[in-house]
Parts: structure tokens; C-alpha cells; sequence
């Protein structure tokens, strides 16, 4: 092979480390100091000054969260810069959605406040403030009310928020979710209306809570409806 074409190959690699980086939100110190060398050296792979190992590569993709295959390709591809992630917004919303999810499955448990407040041995106003997602639940007495309600704790995980992506996008790494390309042909299924709501990431805590009303039994949601009329008119 000619020392060309050797060197548009490391210049190449270097273009995916540095967008990897990037992407994954970390400096080169970062990542220098997590393999042991000079930012300066790292600067020189991203740079395609210097050539990176493979064990050296194999480290960074770990680093990074990214397949070290996506180095290894023939046809490679730019990860782009990560969306920004608001997390008072995320958790907000967060805390909103699990306090609802507890009150769901405390009134299909039959379940009171008061009942909650004695088993976590606090006050009934703070249980309340879990339910209106106004204060956190702490994870060791949420776990006590998903067993009491007969919940899993994973009810209450993050689906199609930022992290339900980011695990999607892990197990489907793994070999362990559903394939991709069957998700998109699904996608493409939709009515276009459907599909475009569907993409905005501004809609998909509507989704969600969709997803919730659409497990309540029928008299369940009767209430709901019923509820809704009286506080319209």
C-alpha cells in the first residue's frame, strides 16, 4: 500500500476520534488521561499526524460508548454533535411522570395516600408531593412502592425520553433489541399526520402518557373522562 494512501486512512480515523469525542461530550484531556498519554499525542491522531493502535482504539470506543467498529468501517460515518440535553427540564418532567405512575398504580391497588404515608412511615403531604411529581422520590422507598403496588421497578424507568433512546440504541448494540430497520418500516407504516407527531420530541411525553391510559381498565378511564368534562364546563 502506498504512504498515501496509509495516510488518508490515519487522517480518516483521526476525523472519527475527534467526532466520537464530541459526541460523546468528553475533552481530550479526558481521553488522554484515560489512556495515559500527552493531550497533545491524542491532539496528533485526531489530527492524522500520528497513527493510533488498535488497543489504543479498542480503548477510546469503550471510553467513548461507541462500537469500535464504527471505526473498522469501509463506508465510514460522522456521529454528529450530541443533542442538547436539558436536565432540569428532563427531570421536571421526570419526577411529573413517575409521582403519576405511583398514583395510577396505588388507585388501581386500591390503595390510599394515608396507606403509603404509614408504610414509608412520612407524612400524607409528602406523599402527595411525590404523586404530583413536586418533590423526588428517593429511589430505596420508590422501591418499597413498586413492591407494595406490584410494580417492577422497571415501570417507572424512562422509555422514550433521552436515556429510554440511549438504552434502546445500547441494546440494539448488543444484539439484545428489536432490529432497527423493522422499527423504521414500522415507522413508515404510519399515517403521515401519526408519523410526524410521533417525531417531535416535544410530543413524546404525550406518547407516554398515552401509553399509560392505554393499560387503565375501561371504568378507570370513564372516571378520567368524566373528571375532564366537569372541569371543561
Amino acid at each position: 500500500m502506498k504512504r498515501e494512501a496509509l495516510d488518508l486512512r490515519q487522517r480518516i480515523l483521526g476525523v472519527l476520534l475527534r467526532d466520537a469525542r464530541i459526541h460523546a461530550g468528553r475533552t481530550l484531556e479526558d481521553c488522554a488521561a484515560f489512556l495515559g498519554i500527552s493531550p497533545e499525542t491524542l491532539a496528533a491522531y485526531e489530527e492524522g499526524e500520528q497513527p493510533v493502535s488498535l488497543p489504543e482504539l479498542e480503548a477510546l470506543a469503550y471510553f467513548l460508548n461507541v462500537p469500535v467498529g464504527h471505526f473498522l468501517s469501509t463506508e465510514p460515518k460522522l456521529l454528529g454533535k450530541a443533542p442538547p440535553f436539558n436536565v432540569p427540564e428532563f427531570l421536571a418532567l421526570r419526577h411529573r411522570i413517575v409521582g403519576a405512575l405511583i398514583r395510577q398504580a396505588r388507585e388501581e391497588a386500591g390503595r390510599s395516600p394515608e396507606e403509603l404515608a404509614r408504610l414509608l412511615g412520612c407524612s400524607l403531604e409528602r406523599v402527595q408531593e411525590y404523586e404530583h411529581g413536586e418533590r423526588p422520590l428517593p429511589l430505596p422507598e420508590l422501591e418499597v412502592l413498586a413492591h407494595t403496588l406490584n410494580r417492577p421497578l422497571e415501570h417507572f424507568l424512562d422509555h422514550v425520553g433521552p436515556v429510554g433512546r440511549q438504552a434502546h440504541r445500547e441494546e440494539q448494540a448488543a444484539g439484545e433489541g428489536p432490529v432497527e430497520d423493522e422499527a423504521f418500516r414500522a415507522l413508515q407504516q404510519l399515517p403521515p399526520q401519526i408519523r410526524e407527531f410521533v417525531l417531535k420530541p416535544i410530543n413524546w411525553s404525550y406518547i407516554e402518557i398515552a401509553m399509560k391510559l392505554a393499560d387503565l381498565p375501561a371504568g378507570r378511564l370513564r372516571e378520567i373522562a368524566e373528571g375532564l368534562l366537569e372541569i371543561t364546563y
